[in-house]
């Protein structure tokens, strides 16, 4: 794999970006299990200590490393391991970054969610804030109640029998548990200040 000469641009004054030659050894451990997981490569042309350090919340997260390791642990399972289609595993996350206006987060999972087949004019209208028109009935049902969840702080009995008849009970707790490790996410994103590449706009007005 090639790899670009020209490092990311570093969170703007926030968590300055941690140097291999600085991690502890719990740091080190957690990079390690980053590196070995289904994270590791991911196409970008980056070297995997850079991507982690540079990009996303790893950063952050590592300046706690025992919940840097935890948190890397839901987030892989809620990535690569959901009971949910990937369709519909990005569009819950795409949900939350919008509700969170956090411009890396939905940067990074617009692009995961048109490979798994979601659909541009959806995303859009997402990143508008307004309601998608013709989405499929899966779809409908996670907008319905992922958008319940963010704004109403719950769900109607309504929202919750149709996510539970499509998906099951697990559906349902996958969809719960992509809102909230998503959200923690988003946080740190956005506490971070963690901009989007080099030669990108921000995504989100």
């Amino acid at each position: 794999m090639s790899r670009r000469s020209a490092t990311p641009r570093k969170p703007a004054g926030r968590f300055p970006v941690l140097r291999p030659q600085q991690l502890s050894a719990a740091q080190k451990r957690v990079l390690k299990s980053l590196i070995a997981g289904p994270r590791g490569k991911d196409g970008t042309g980056l070297d995997s200590v850079t991507r982690f350090l540079t990009r996303g919340p790893f950063n952050a997260w590592l300046r706690s490393p025992d919940l840097a390791n935890l948190l890397q642990q839901v987030g892989a399972h809620i990535r690569f391991s959901s009971s949910l289609p990937a369709r519909l595993n990005e569009l819950a996350i795409l949900i939350t970054a919008r509700h969170w206006s956090s411009q890396f987060e939905w940067y990074a999972h617009r692009l995961l969610a048109l490979k798994a087949g979601l659909r541009a004019p959806l995303i859009d209208a997402l990143a508008r804030n307004r309601r998608p028109q013709r989405m499929r009935a899966d779809e409908a049902a996670v907008y319905e109640f992922c958008t319940q969840l963010h704004r109403r702080k719950n769900v109607t009995d309504a929202a919750y029998r149709r996510a539970a008849a499509l998906f099951g009970e697990r559906g349902v707790m996958d969809l719960i548990g992509a809102s909230g490790y998503y959200t923690a996410v988003s946080m740190t994103l956005n506490v971070a200040r963690v901009p989007v590449p080099p030669g990108e706009k921000n995504p989100l007005k």
